[in-house]
């Protein structure tokens, strides 16, 4: 297994570039600091510029949708019948961005339960169509929301302002199906910083008592600054410069999946951010981990944790910390010895799949028996 010491500095997740933050900064505090006088003289071309970028981020974000709507998600067996009912829609956040939210039902059966799935940084929702199609077929319904700034979703491509916007997101989106479906368990899954997101949106007692459990596929809960001088000033310049991408990453990259083939789609998948991390960006993903490294013990919701020991991205020992430390009655860990980063795109992929719809019947079981024992 790896340790800490082994994991790679910050990266930009889905893009997997290593981020040297240090060797790249090149915002000069006095340019920041521009005299009143000057600052008069700019303002109509500064207005003017505004107006400019704020067109391309429109433009950009109506060409994503339209790309996302443009994808299949339906499953047709041999002779065309269709394995499942899909659609998609736009839920409107915590304050009120257009969301893109995909769904897919079994076709016939009675529903089992609801997973809402909640993907990795700078990827989207209809990369998990192929574990939606299992999930399907084993009598689950599925939802699944593009964050702010990715997918089909308003925003900038890439950029977060905030992850405590996405766990309120979140929230508001499981209350909105759990409305729609009363009586249906549900579950959330997050992936990466999104399973991050899923264990803090669950701390929230209104939110974790509306779930059965949460599933955590390589959760980025203990995410380092490439120096830690980077962690003093990344509050500083998360306002100052948000948007900022840090030039000059490593193109290699990091290795997210031992399958040839899902790292080509993956990184020719146009909805899928390949570009430098942004400022606010990086700032965010270092808070919330911070957040959550300090408060596993006051972790109560049924989980499964689910790791590769070879995975650079994010760390399989804060992920075996949270098993050891969170005060869940309910919770398992399974850690799979020499995978990578996206364990659903894994040459295993059915087996993880398997593992976490194995779980989440358990899961049920267990509540029908204690629902048996009340009447």
């Amino acid at each position: 297994m790896s340790t800490p010491g082994e994991m790679e500095p910050l990266t930009s997740g889905a893009s997997n570039r290593i981020i040297p933050i240090l060797k790249t900064l090149r915002i000069p505090l006095a340019a920041v600091a521009a005299g009143d006088a000057a600052a008069q003289q700019s303002l109509p071309k500064t207005a003017a510029k505004r107006r400019s970028v704020w067109r391309r981020e429109e433009e950009d974000t109506l060409r994503r949708r339209a790309l996302a709507e443009g994808l299949d998600m339906g499953f047709e067996t041999g002779d065309g019948e269709n394995r499942c009912r899909w659609s998609s829609s736009l839920f409107f956040g915590v304050r009120r961005n257009a969301l893109f939210c995909r769904s897919w039902f079994p076709a016939t059966g009675e529903l089992k339960g609801i997973l809402i799935i909640i993907h990795g940084l700078n990827e989207h929702s209809g990369r998990y169509t192929q574990f939606a199609k299992q999930l399907t077929s084993c009598d689950f319904g599925v939802y699944a929301m593009d964050w702010i700034g990715h997918g089909g979703s308003d925003g900038l491509h890439g950029y977060v302002p905030s992850l405590d916007h996405v766990v309120a997101d979140t929230g508001a989106f499981l209350e909105k199906i759990k409305s729609e479906h009363p009586g249906v368990p549900c579950f959330l899954f997050g992936h990466s910083t999104g399973g991050a997101v899923v264990l803090k949106a669950a701390s929230y007692p209104h939110i974790e008592q509306m779930l059965e459990g949460i599933v955590l596929t390589s959760p980025a809960l203990r995410v380092k600054p490439a120096h830690p001088i980077v962690g003093a000033i990344a509050p500083i310049f998360s306002l100052v410069a948000p948007k900022f991408q840090f030039k000059g990453a490593n193109k290699r990259g990091i290795p997210v999946s031992r399958d040839p083939a899902a790292l080509l789609a993956k990184y020719s998948d146009p909805l899928v951010y390949t570009g430098p991390i942004r400022v606010r960006t990086g700032h965010e993903i270092l808070r919330i981990s911070s957040y959550l490294m300090q408060n596993f013990k006051s972790v109560t919701v049924p989980f499964f944790v689910l790791h590769g020991t070879a995975d650079k991205v994010t760390d399989p020992l804060a992920s075996q910390d949270l098993y050891n430390e969170a005060a869940s009655k309910l919770k398992d860990i399974k850690l799979y010895e020499g995978f990578l980063h996206d364990l659903l795109f894994e040459p295993e992929r059915e087996d993880v799949g398997q593992d976490i719809i194995d779980w989440m019947e358990r899961r049920l079981g267990t509540r029908a028996e204690k629902m048996d024992c009340f009447w």
